[in-house]
């Protein structure tokens, strides 16, 4: 076995052992394919008031402006899907993703220990982890590195396990054995198209952000659209109505990761109990999670607009 396949091996192997559902790897390289479809994306305004995607549009397609040298882009991806939903079905909606604790935080741990791990086994090794918080277009190396396809829905989709999961990436300085991509399995499947409530899904694969209710209940700082009333869907933070429709996430299963199960309270809290929440409850029930980006006004803004 030569080192770079003896290398691959070990950094999977560990990638596994930290509870990743899966490792990918892909050469760092500019994203050709990409660079068209970023810059038409743009050009429509469809990132709203997203003005960050704008910024660092080559470090965005090409990570060897992120990371001197790198050579492999390794992508991961860690499983999301709770046991239990919420319990009231008339409650306001929040997106399962942002159940437990804020990702970054869970996920950055666990890269920190891998990106140890290949420096202690393989030596000298620089690089970067990734989660969502700089220009990096994850799907992008995620379906570069076999780890599935892009859905109609601009998600990753994989066969065994759908798409409730996170992405991340550690693009480092070191030569690895690289995956294969694989086809795509979307068929003439439309079911996320038209179950989406504000006809985000423009065109297959291409999702106008800013008509998404994920980006109206999270991104948007200003009052939302009065167009947009009723159409919501009962979803107070984020949304996951294209993911829950599509036939791929039959296959989804329950994760493992302790960091992710709900506060106590979350799950069972009413509609009463979500139209007359508290700062104090708030700030109890979402200490550690994601959704605490949008604030307590935030919250109460998106509830208010669902009445």
């Amino acid at each position: 076995m030569n080192n770079k396949a003896k290398y691959t091996s070990l950094i999977k192997t560990e990638a596994k052992r930290l509870g990743f559902l899966s490792c990918g790897i892909s050469k760092a390289e500019f994203l050709e394919d990409e660079a068209p479809r970023l810059e038409n994306w743009l050009n429509k305004n469809m990132n709203g008031e997203m003005r960050y995607m704008e910024n660092h549009f080559d470090k965005r397609l090409d990570p060897t402006k992120l990371v001197e040298d790198s050579k492999s882009v390794i992508s991961l991806l860690l499983n999301y899907y709770p046991e239990e939903t919420q319990k009231d079905n008339k409650a306001p909606k929040l997106s399962k993703y942002a159940y437990g604790n804020d990702y970054h935080h869970v996920i950055k741990s666990k890269l920190k220990t891998l990106t140890h791990f290949i420096q202690d086994t393989i030596g000298e090794v620089s690089g970067r982890a990734f989660v969502d918080s700089a220009p990096v277009l994850d799907k992008a190396w995620a379906a570069k590195s076999g780890l599935g396809w892009i859905g109609k829905h601009s998600n990753l989709l994989t066969q065994q396990v759908g798409s409730f999961y996170f992405i991340a990436e550690l693009i480092i300085d070191l030569d690895l054995e690289y995956d294969t991509i694989v086809s795509d399995h979307c068929g003439t499947c439309t079911a996320c198209i038209d179950a989406c409530p504000t006809q985000a899904i423009v065109e297959p694969y291409v999702v106008d952000g800013s008509k998404c209710i994920s980006y109206f209940t999270i991104e948007l700082k200003n009052e939302l659209p009065n167009e947009m009333k009723g159409k919501f869907d009962n979803w107070m933070f984020g949304c996951d109505v294209c993911q829950d429709v599509c036939p791929w996430n039959r296959f989804s299963k329950a994760h493992n990761e302790p960091l992710f199960n709900p506060h106590p309270e979350l799950l069972g809290m009413s509609k009463k109990d979500w139209e007359e929440i508290t700062e104090d409850v708030f700030k109890k029930v979402f200490q550690k999670s994601a959704v605490k980006r949008t604030k307590y006004s935030g919250l109460q803004r998106n509830i208010n607009f669902l009445k």
